[in-house]
């Protein structure tokens, strides 16, 4: 185990050691490069700054608006929490936007349910097989200048519904 935690301590400079080493023996500018890089990059954030403003607003709106207790509640009533967990909604919803604030949820279903609970483990398993459908679209296709997504947001909604779906069984296979 010990080797391994020397190895990756040394995989970040050897990368950039390597990358370093191959600009200088094809004569390029290497720090030239890397500033014109790293300007590119800087203008593609400031481009990317209101998706990531209105996303974290959605988010922030979607759980201070009581939005995702009154879906729990609903799919709830749909489906018995023996088919799927009621107390999983908001994570679900919230995973589509942020990826951050849905780990906030889950640690707090993992305190309220445990982590070896089936509701724990299915929640273990949605932040395994899911996406963050609205991120990732709005975040590529804004920096690729995409102006009509076409089907990409459903083919990507029936894709997460999927995985949710397998989760929860996956979930009872391993209790």
């Amino acid at each position: 185990m010990g080797i391994l935690l020397y190895l990756s301590d040394l995989i970040m400079p050897l990368v950039v050691l390597i990358i370093v080493g191959y600009g200088m023996a094809e004569k390029t500018a290497v720090y030239d490069s890397f500033i014109r890089g790293a300007g590119d990059g800087l203008k593609t954030a400031a481009k990317l700054a209101p998706t990531f403003i209105g996303l974290m607003t959605a988010t922030g709106v979607l759980r201070a608006s009581g939005f995702l207790e009154l879906a729990a509640a609903v799919i709830g009533r749909i489906l018995p929490d023996v088919l799927f967990p009621s107390a999983l909604v908001p994570l679900g919803v919230v995973r589509l936007f942020s990826s951050s604030a849905a780990s906030g949820l889950l640690l707090e279903i993992y305190k309220l349910y445990g982590t070896d609970s089936l509701t724990g483990r299915v929640a273990s398993l949605m932040m395994c097989c899911t996406e963050t459908v609205f991120y990732t679209m709005s975040v590529y296709f804004t920096s690729a200048g995409i102006k009509k997504a076409r089907y990409t947001l459903c083919g990507a909604l029936l894709a997460t519904f999927a995985g949710i779906a397998a989760c929860a069984i996956l979930a009872r296979q391993m209790m």
